[in-house]
């Protein structure tokens, strides 16, 4: 049987305790062999980063380390320039079911993203959704999903009302963090002084 792989790629700038919840209930709940976790290198949609990306993947791997089934992948750092997901699929070794986990925001773009459908056609698209709230994808890509008998995986996930922009303005002010960053994580930033 394939192995099942789901892809959690973000920036991470810094990873926090709710990407690696996400994470964490995909394995579960999605029934998967791993999540890989990967760092983008210049998100085409985002600001510029502010850690470097060999402090976020370093990050992301104090995390990964301590929790089975969580790995890292650094193929969009070592690619470089702009990230786009259908670069970094298409980049995978062929064999495994692949599961793309993205948030119920990201859905709604989704159709902005660029060669969309074939990011739909290379995995299944499972969507971290509040509980109690129905999972509505945008009119093109549910068209898409029914012409290819394709469905859409739903993640229930607690949100957790945790963002790195929060925890980066924090940082900057040497605010506490208790709670929102795995403890080595906090110990690395502190050692490398980012985000002050």
């Amino acid at each position: 049987m394939a192995k099942r792989i789901g892809l959690l790629g973000g920036s991470f700038d810094p990873v926090h305790e709710a990407h690696t919840g996400l994470a964490l209930a995909a394995l579960q709940t999605l029934a998967l062999d791993e999540v890989q976790l990967l760092p983008a290198a210049a998100p085409w949609q985002r600001d510029n980063l502010k850690a470097a990306p060999q402090h976020r993947l370093r990050m992301l791997e104090i995390v990964a380390a301590k929790h089975a089934g969580l790995t890292t992948n650094p193929v969009e750092i070592e690619r470089g320039g702009a990230t786009y997901t259908v670069d970094t699929l298409r980049a995978l070794p062929a064999g495994p079911d692949y599961i793309w986990l993205l948030g119920a925001d990201q859905l709604t773009n989704f159709c902005t993203w660029r060669a969309w459908q074939e990011i739909a056609e290379r995995v299944t698209l499972a969507v971290a959704v509040r509980p109690g709230t129905p999972l509505r994808a945008p009119d093109s890509l549910a068209a898409w999903l029914a012409d290819h008998q394709r469905t859409l995986q739903q993640l229930p996930f607690q949100p957790m009302d945790i963002s790195a922009s929060d925890i980066r303005a924090r940082l900057a002010i040497g605010a506490s963090t208790l709670g929102l960053l795995d403890p080595d994580v906090a110990a690395y930033i502190a050692a490398h002084h980012l985000y002050t």
